[in-house]
């Protein structure tokens, strides 16, 4: 049986959830309101300030949907309750993002400054000029974000410049030596 998917969802007080026809959920928090529709295969109960996750029967299928859907219920809930946020960071010689309003604008070392709009119900704010943090309640459009943000400039292995995460490490290599 999925461990993860026997697991109860846990939901906190000041938060609300409802599962209406096909499975389609909605989490309302302090921090937002988030709906989906999930695999309706699976069961949904609430019962006693928890969300549990039942299968109908042990197929493959049926057991892989079970943990991603109690994963997803539980994603839900943690975003409307604390949030998810990634942090980005910018090196190199030059290299420098800038805030107008809802629009970030990254210096990479092209030929022009590379603008990027804060999706709705995302917000990136910038410490300093080379640390960017992608705020938001929804855990997948917080990545996304995040992950088209790094692809402007990913990392190089050889002296490191571009965007990473500040969580990422990167392999370095050795650059050429000279004729002896």
């Amino acid at each position: 049986m999925s461990r993860i998917g026997r697991m109860p969802v846990v939901v906190p007080a000041g938060v609300t959830v409802d599962i209406a026809e096909g499975n389609a959920l909605t989490v309302k928090g302090p921090k937002g309101t988030l709906s989906r529709t999930l695999p309706v295969e699976m069961t949904l109960t609430q019962e006693a300030g928890q969300i549990l996750v039942t299968r109908p029967n042990d197929l493959k299928k049926m057991k892989s949907l079970h943990g991603l859907t109690r994963t997803l219920v539980n994603n839900m809930v943690v975003g409307v309750t604390s949030g998810y946020e990634k942090v980005l960071e910018i090196n190199g010689v030059g290299y420098r993002a800038q805030k107008q309003g809802k629009k970030l604008i990254l210096s990479l070392g092209y030929s022009h400054p590379v603008e990027m709009t804060d999706p709705e119900g995302l917000e990136s704010v910038l410490e300093g000029q080379n640390k960017i943090t992608i705020k938001g309640i929804d855990k997948e459009k917080v990545g996304q974000y995040a992950a088209d943000i790094r692809d402007k400039r990913p990392p190089e292995p050889y002296k490191g410049k571009g965007i990473k995460y500040a969580t990422e490490t990167i392999r370095r290599k050795v650059g050429k030596t000279g004729k002896k």
